[in-house]
C-alpha cells in the first residue's frame, strides 16, 4: 500500500472554509495538537484511501493563525509489525529538547493495543523508536485489551501519561510516569466511572487556572458525549470537585487540549460522529472543530468559546423564536429561556433551557457551531 493518498481529480462539491478537513479519505480524532517551530500542528486519525474508517494513519496539518490550515504529507503510516492489526491509533505530542515526540497507540496481532513513540526534528519527517512498543498491556496490573489514546504532558521535571481503559464493567483512566518519554512506570487507576460501562476514550488531564480538568469521551452517547471533571491534582491523585458537560454535541467528540504560544488553553474536537451515514459525494469524510479557548469563570464553571482569531467569523442571534440559520438543513431558534437546534436530515432536535443572555453562531458551508452565554453550553452540527 502506498504511503501517500492519491491526488484528488474530483474535489468535494462543498468544502469547509474554516473547519479543517483532509483533501481525501477519512478522518476522526484530533491527535498531537501542539505548537512547534513557529506553527500549530494538528495530527489526526486518517485513512487516506477511502471515505470510511480503515487502518489508521496519522494525517498532519499546520497553521499559523489557528483558522487556515495547510495539509502536509501523512506523518505516521502503519508499516511496522506492531501496527499490523489496526494501525496507528490516537495519541498526543510533546516538545522535548527542541524535538517533537509523538506518543500513540499501536495495534497489532502480537501486542494488541500498546503505546509507541516517534519523533521529528523538523516537524515533518518522523522516525519510529526502534524499541517500540514502549508500553504494553499487563493483565497482572489490570491493564487489558482496551488500552489506548495516550495523552502525555509535562509535570515538574518529568512527564505523565493518561490512557483510556476498561475493566470489570467500568471505564477507566490509567496513569503512568516517565523521565524520558521512552520508559514508563504504571502509577495505577487515576479515575474510573461507576456509571459508564464502556472504555473511556481519549482522556486528557490539564491545568486550568488553579484547578485541573480531567476530560474524556463516552462512545455511543448521541449528546453530551464529552465529560469534563474539574478538580485538583498533586501529580499522583486526581480529586474530582464538579462534573460538567458544556458541549451538547452531537458532532463534537474526542477533543484534545493544547497550549497556545501565549499560554491559552485551547481545545479542538472531531466535527463529525460515528452515526452519520456513509459519504457518497466528494473525496473526504470528517473535519475538526474551530479551535476554542477554555477557562473557568468566577463560579468555577467551564467555558468553551472560539479562539479570538475566530471572533470575526461569528454572528450574534436575536432573542426571538424565528429560524435564524442561513444553512439549509439546520434550524436555530433562540429566546430568553431556550435554544433549540434542529437538523432535518438526521431528525435531531437539541435543546438547552436556562437564562439565555447571548447566542452566537459560526456557520461554515455545511455545518455550524453555536455558543450560548459565551460558551456556557455549545452545539456542534456537521451536515
Amino acid at each position: 500500500m502506498d504511503t501517500q493518498p492519491m491526488p484528488d481529480p474530483q474535489p468535494n462539491l462543498r468544502r469547509f472554509a474554516y473547519h479543517f478537513e483532509p483533501h481525501t479519505g477519512w478522518m476522526n480524532d484530533p491527535n498531537g495538537l501542539v505548537f512547534f517551530q513557529g506553527k500549530y500542528h494538528a495530527f489526526f486519525q486518517h485513512f487516506p484511501y477511502d471515505r470510511c474508517w480503515g487502518p489508521m494513519h496519522w494525517g498532519h496539518a499546520v497553521s499559523e493563525d489557528l483558522i487556515h490550515w495547510q495539509e502536509l504529507p501523512v506523518a505516521l503510516t502503519p508499516n511496522e509489525s506492531y501496527e499490523n492489526a489496526g494501525g496507528c491509533f490516537s495519541g498526543s505530542a510533546v516538545v522535548k529538547d527542541d524535538r517533537l515526540y509523538l506518543i500513540y497507540t499501536s495495534v497489532s496481532r502480537e501486542f494488541g493495543q500498546a503505546q509507541s513513540v516517534a519523533w521529528s526534528d523538523d516537524g515533518i519527517h518522523f522516525t519510529k523508536y526502534e524499541d517500540n512498543p514502549v508500553l504494553l498491556a499487563d493483565v497482572d496490573a489490570e491493564i487489558h485489551e482496551d488500552f489506548r489514546d495516550p495523552k502525555v504532558f509535562p509535570y515538574g521535571d518529568a512527564y505523565r501519561m493518561v490512557t483510556g481503559g476498561f475493566h470489570n464493567g467500568r471505564g477507566r483512566v490509567l496513569q503512568f510516569a516517565s523521565e524520558d518519554l521512552l520508559h514508563w512506570e504504571y502509577m495505577g487507576v487515576l479515575y474510573e466511572s461507576l456509571e459508564y460501562h464502556l472504555p473511556l476514550e481519549c482522556p486528557d488531564l490539564f491545568p486550568l487556572g488553579d484547578k485541573w480538568v480531567l476530560m474524556y469521551s463516552r462512545i455511543g452517547r448521541p449528546e453530551y458525549a464529552v465529560q469534563f471533571i474539574v478538580g485538583s491534582y498533586d501529580g499522583e491523585t486526581f480529586t474530582p470537585e464538579s462534573y460538567q458537560t458544556p458541549e451538547a454535541g452531537p458532532q463534537f467528540y474526542a477533543p484534545q487540549s493544547f497550549e497556545a504560544e501565549d499560554g491559552r488553553r485551547l481545545i479542538m474536537g472531531w466535527f463529525y460522529d460515528w452515526s452519520k451515514p456513509p459519504v457518497t459525494k466528494g473525496r473526504s469524510a470528517g473535519a475538526l472543530t474551530v479551535p476554542r479557548e477554555l477557562w473557568l469563570d468566577e463560579f468555577g464553571m467551564l467555558r468553551s468559546y472560539p479562539v479570538r482569531e475566530a471572533w470575526k467569523l461569528t454572528r450574534a442571534l436575536r432573542p426571538c423564536k424565528e429560524d435564524q440559520s442561513t444553512l439549509p438543513g439546520i434550524r436555530i431558534f433562540a429566546d430568553v429561556d431556550r435554544v433549540c437546534v434542529e437538523e432535518a436530515a438526521a431528525g435531531r432536535r437539541l435543546e438547552h433551557f436556562g437564562n439565555i443572555q447571548t447566542v452566537e453562531v459560526l456557520e461554515d458551508v455545511k455545518g455550524c457551531e453555536i455558543y450560548v452565554n459565551g460558551g456556557e453550553v455549545n452545539f456542534s452540527v456537521n451536515l
